[in-house]
């Protein structure tokens, strides 16, 4: 079986990352730098993006490093055993440092979050380029150095913790219809519920579908403390804390009227020595 030459026919590609803003920030950004690139499909798991590669046979998939489920790793390993797959992997990932040492090989392309225009042209150019050469299905050293390069990768992230990994500087959240990129450090708090966490900054609020428990791990233990179980405060922003006539601890913040409790298992952190 021969791949057709994407000179002949658009070039096809599946989205796949559990962020709904994300996918539509990627297909917009993808837009502008690849008008002709043709987004057929999304998926917002590995599993449904293994699915969807093996339905639409897309010349490109885009993969989220994390995903529920099946993480893109994981996903990519069982794309890459699909019978005759010959498309192309990006995968897209929040960690710099991470990615740096695990792409170094250069066997596939990624992107880091927030994707920039300017890196996108370059994945645009080097995939379009991969599949001009793509006539006859991949060689087999081609395959094992697929392999390997995600073997290094799945073991990579396994060990991962958060003292290796880079703290997050950007948050991608919703606001209205719109997605801005907020600096962590202009951050007051995070403050969640049932289904979303508000990030609140001087000026704003926006939204994010990450609960408290996954995003404090990507956050500086130097900048960020935890007072609650759906609350983490900016260190920084704090101006005072005080206790009501329960006891009880209430932070307040720089710049911003409301009072955050402190709960019991973190009063601990204002005790004064």
């Amino acid at each position: 079986m021969t791949h057709t030459n994407p000179q002949d026919k658009p070039v096809t590609a599946v989205i796949a990352d559990d962020e709904r803003l994300l996918r539509e920030q990627l297909k917009t950004r993808l837009q502008s730098v690849w008008p002709d690139l043709q987004i057929v499909g999304e998926a917002r798991d590995g599993n449904e993006a293994l699915a969807k590669a093996d339905e639409l046979r897309p010349d490109v998939m885009f993969l989220d490093i994390r995903m529920p489920g099946m993480t893109g790793i994981e996903a990519a390993r069982e794309i890459l055993a699909l019978p005759e797959w010959q498309g192309e992997i990006v995968f897209v990932t929040a960690y710099d440092e991470y990615a740096v040492a695990a792409f170094e090989q250069g066997a596939i392309d990624y992107l880091l979050k927030p994707v920039e225009a300017e890196r996108l042209v370059q994945t645009a150019q080097r995939v379009k380029a991969r599949l001009a050469r793509r006539v006859t299905p991949p060689p087999p050293e081609d395959e094992a150095a697929l392999d390997s390069l995600m073997a290094k990768l799945a073991q990579m992230q396994q060990g991962m913790t958060p003292k290796s990994a880079q703290p997050l500087r950007w948050i991608q959240a919703a606001t209205g219809n719109t997605t801005k990129l907020i600096d962590v450090k202009d951050v007051l708090f995070f403050k969640s519920d049932e289904k979303y966490t508000r990030v609140q900054t001087r000026d704003q609020e926006a939204f994010i579908r990450t609960p408290i428990r996954e995003l404090l791990p990507q956050l500086d233990a130097q900048q960020f403390w935890q007072i609650h179980r759906n609350a983490v405060v900016n260190l920084g922003a704090i101006a005072a804390v005080t206790r009501d006539d329960t006891g009880r601890q209430r932070v307040h913040v720089n710049g911003h009227a409301e009072v955050l409790e402190v709960s019991r298992s973190f009063a601990h952190l204002f005790r004064a020595s």
